[in-house]
């Protein structure tokens, strides 16, 4: 079968479902701002589609390859003592900055969200960083040094679910305002479900930590000799000090910087590949014709199936990753608004994922085209390629600011995982158990559980150096953790008859399902397009390494079964008790948080002068500060009592740092513009005698 039309057929019924949810609930039409939401929604499905299908089809030359000539040896240690100074000094900056910016977390709410206050394009730049995980660069080069552009098909078939995230999901976990998933299903389903889903969340979070420091510390073997083991421990204590101290303020301003790096080094490896080539042209000619595919074969190779792929990474890993992946779900509840979380996925997924496919793949793809132009013997090893281009091309001290790089990508992705289990923790475990704890007892117990998940992380690298590869090991443990977690959320979400019977039996099911598989592993292959299971490994567990794409099929299938099979024998929670956790009743979830009625839709900022209240109420689930406004500031905003507003420093470029949200609790006849704060919030906010921005938000 043919794996573009495979993908876009089954991928363009999860999209276009996701269309329809938005179009009834008045988010996408024929006019207006839903015209320019569906143009957008429309355009990003066909220039995915466009540009993959140019891949895949198109006529292209392919340049002579040329027989290796020369003496390249492969080291057993790279680089030089000006490298390793490099990424010593790139460690004491990324310490700095997260301690730095992590001053001042004294909530909860501070810890993990970050005040909710962040502009979108700071929450892209940081989630860019963690979506690039550590394992990133060697496995991606790996792929993409053997099969070429196909590499990319993990960063470009996010877009089918996009309009379900945009328009369904989002809107209800923003106005919520959940802590951690568990509590989401502990509101929709009832205690049982939160804690199924909270002991499948906290193997899946605790276990991506466990791959991320084996990637490093496997790395570092490589480079320096090091064992893993004890590399992997001196990672993950420099992730956790800063994580411990600041929370997601310190995730965030970390991971923005990191995310730069990681960006640049990546280009700059693949520019630089170019100029050794002779220009673009030579590179893109020495790529054989087979390396320049958007897909590999769909069945043919089960070691990298497009089949397998787009199960395991398109539907269960992109649906996991945007709707249930704590760390970056924190991350959107952290901007300031609504829409500013809607900009951060688009800016994610249209242009960031791309960039982050081209940076992550570009060692292998130069390599692949170093050894068709004779650079380099055709024996080179796939596992090594990217440190060994890196090398090839970079001068002392850019080699070393490459494997900061490659630092950038772990700690980015291992400082939300470590955040994310934290939140897990306080909101599922501990908050349970002593429900009268106060706030800064949560925050001990939240920076203990950060340093905790550390320690447990470092554990399991010895679990997973039993894989043959960071891509086999990172593809079976996805495939067979995520399947019944997906599946009762977005049936969560948008099937109101859903019940919380059907939930537990989706969970637990799907869960003991997948499990069986792994000893089991014939049970797969009704669902496994063809694709050959591959060889089995040693003892109880060892099927886990057959079907390890297509378990993810075959969990989903389960797990779904399960939920339609459950749903029509069991009695389903009234609406009203679920108002606010299912898609079209955003209303509800708004009049929750906010303690009034209000509206999605924000004003433009406006300028004003800031005044200090004697003291400062709290309302709502947000609790969020009570502000008073004067008449003629609450008229230019169209804001009335209970209108949520936004205020910030002027200094837009700051993303947020210095804002806060506030309920409009009073509003005084003055002609004047200006909003009083109370104490807390004032000191957030001010700068002296300088006016703040405000904007109305709902």
């Amino acid at each position: 079968m043919d794996p573009l039309i495979y993908q876009y057929v089954l991928g363009g019924v999860v999209f276009l479902l996701g269309l329809g949810y938005a179009r009834r609930q008045g988010y996408l039409g024929l006019s207006g701002r839903p015209a320019a939401w569906l143009a957008v929604l429309l355009g990003g499905l066909a220039g995915y589609a466009g540009l993959q299908g140019v891949l895949q089809y198109a006529p292209m030359s392919e340049a002579a390859p040329i027989p290796f000539a020369g003496t390249w040896e492969d080291q057993a240690t790279l680089g030089t003592p000006l490298d390793y100074l490099v990424i010593v000094a790139y460690f004491i900056a990324i310490l700095s900055i997260g301690t730095w910016f992590g001053r001042g977390q004294t909530t909860t709410k501070d810890f993990f969200f970050g005040g909710q206050r962040f502009s979108w394009w700071l929450i892209a730049a940081s989630l860019i960083a963690t979506l690039i995980g550590s394992y990133s660069f060697v496995k991606y080069s790996k792929v993409g040094f053997t099969y070429g552009l196909s590499s990319s098909q993990s960063y470009l078939n996010d877009w089918f679910w996009v309009p379900l995230l945009l328009f369904g999901w989002l809107p209800l976990l923003y106005f919520s305002r959940i802590t951690s998933l568990p509590e989401y299903f502990a509101r929709r389903f009832g205690p049982t479900a939160r804690g199924l889903v909270t002991a499948l969340l906290l193997v899946y979070l605790v276990g991506y930590v466990g791959i991320n420091l084996f990637t490093m510390g496997k790395a570092l073997n490589q480079l320096l000799g090091w064992n893993i083991l004890l590399s992997a421990v001196l990672v993950a204590t420099i992730s956790a000090v800063y994580v411990t101290a600041g929370g997601q303020t310190s995730v965030i301003m970390t991971d923005l910087f990191q995310g730069v790096m990681l960006l640049v080094t990546g280009l700059v490896l693949l520019i630089l590949g170019v100029i050794e080539l002779g220009g673009p042209e030579a590179l893109w000619t020495h790529l054989p014709r087979g390396h320049r595919q958007a897909f590999s074969s769909f069945s043919d190779d089960p070691a990298f199936p497009a089949a397998g792929i787009f199960w395991q990474d398109a539907i269960a890993n992109s649906a996991m990753f945007y709707f249930l992946n704590q760390g970056i779900l924190m991350r959107f509840m952290a901007a300031r608004s609504l829409d500013e979380g809607r900009k951060a996925v688009v800016a994610v997924v249209v242009l960031l994922m791309p960039i982050a496919a081209v940076v992550v793949a570009s060692g292998g793809w130069v390599g692949a085209a170093f050894v068709h132009a004779g650079l380099l013997p055709a024996d080179v090893d796939g596992g090594r390629v990217f440190f060994i281009v890196a090398e090839m091309l970079a001068v002392p001290g850019m080699f070393g600011l490459i494997l900061a790089a490659l630092t950038a990508a772990l700690m980015s992705t291992v400082d939300t995982l470590v955040t994310a289990v934290a939140a897990v923790v306080v909101n599922d475990v501990v908050r349970p158990l002593r429900p009268d704890a106060t706030d800064p007892q949560l925050l001990r117990a939240a920076r203990l559980s950060s340093v905790g998940v550390s320690l447990v992380g470092v554990l399991l690298v010895t679990v997973f150096q039993q894989f043959d590869s960071i891509y086999e090991a990172h593809g079976a443990f996805t495939a067979a953790v995520t399947p019944p977690m997906v599946v009762a959320l977005l049936m969560g979400v948008f099937w109101r008859r859903y019940t919380p019977a059907a939930a537990v039996a989706t969970l637990a099911g799907g869960a003991l399902a997948v499990a069986a598989s792994i000893v089991f592993p014939e049970l797969i292959t009704p669902f496994a397009a063809g694709i050959d299971p591959g060889q089995a490994g040693e003892g109880l567990l060892g099927g886990m390494k057959q079907h390890k794409y297509m378990r993810a099929a075959y969990g989903l299938a389960v797990s779904a079964g399960l939920g339609v099979i459950v749903t029509p024998l069991t009695r389903a929670r009234p609406l009203d008790e679920v108002r606010g956790y299912v898609w079209g009743t955003v209303p509800d979830a708004i009049r929750r948080y906010k303690g009034s009625d209000g509206i999605e839709g924000t004003s433009d900022f406006l300028e004003c002068a800031l005044r200090l209240s004697t003291h400062e109420e709290r309302r709502g689930l947000g609790q969020l500060p009570v502000v008073s406004l004067s008449s003629a500031l609450a008229g230019a905003l169209e804001a009335d009592e209970g209108a949520l507003v936004y205020v910030s420093d002027r200094r837009w470029w700051l993303g947020g740092l210095r804002a806060t949200h506030g309920i409009v609790g009073e509003i005084v006849c003055d002609e004047a513009r200006w909003i009083a704060l109370g104490p807390p919030s004032h000191a957030l906010v001010a700068r002296g005698s300088h006016p703040v921005r405000i904007q109305r938000i709902c």
